[in-house]
């Protein structure tokens, strides 16, 4: 392996230690949204690679990047949201006399909530990263479109692991509506998905 390939292996097992941690671990939603972004980036490179044949390739870039960066903050605030989750539930778990009791459960309440905003507005981030890549495997350079597609399944696969957590976080019933966007959200993503699956033929 190259030297540039060695520092780009450090720094992606430097990311992924993370989520491995204990004290700090950030849960899935992080890792979702960190999934979003490395979609985001193929996106970038193929739209970059593709500029003298697509006439959509710089708008496709900004898009990505704007949608990359959108990722990346969401994964950072999903973590903390997870610590303080854990947190506030580990304080509701706790004997106490019935006022305090009455104030922790209305903190974890809060706490379980912006937990499962959180991973919404990831599953939003992932379907528009999922509908870019499939645009980028329809209409880009023929030698980045399985780049694109697998972006696209990364991006359709993250916002369904999101999803997930938008519905466990609140422990909610099924026709809540941010149970309802979360699922028309990773129906769009599937099929962005599979129109860029489709481009191999």
């Amino acid at each position: 392996m190259s030297a540039a390939g060695e520092d780009r292996s450090a720094a992606l097992d430097s990311v992924l230690q993370v989520l491995g941690e204990t004290a700090t671990w950030p849960g899935a939603g992080a890792g979702a949204g960190l999934v979003v972004a490395l979609a985001a980036g193929l996106i970038e490179g193929a739209a970059r690679r593709s500029s003298e044949s697509w006439d959509g390739a710089g708008g496709a870039i900004a898009q990505a990047t704007s949608l990359r960066r959108r990722a990346l903050r969401l994964a950072g605030e999903n973590a903390e949201a997870h610590l303080e989750a854990g947190g506030a539930l580990a304080t509701a778990s706790t004997a106490r006399p019935q006022r305090e009791q009455e104030i922790a459960d209305i903190q974890l309440g809060a706490a379980l909530a912006v937990a499962a905003d959180l991973p919404l507005e990831i599953v939003a981030t992932a379907s528009d990263v999922a509908a870019l890549a499939a645009d980028a495997a329809e209409h880009g350079a023929e030698e980045v479109r399985p780049d694109a597609t697998g972006a696209a399944v990364l991006a359709a696969g993250a916002a369904a692991a999101a999803a997930h957590l938008v519905e466990i976080n609140l422990s909610i019933a099924a026709g809540d509506e941010r149970v309802v966007q979360a699922a028309q959200l990773v129906s769009a993503a599937r099929e962005a998905g599979e129109r860029a699956l489709a481009q191999r033929g």
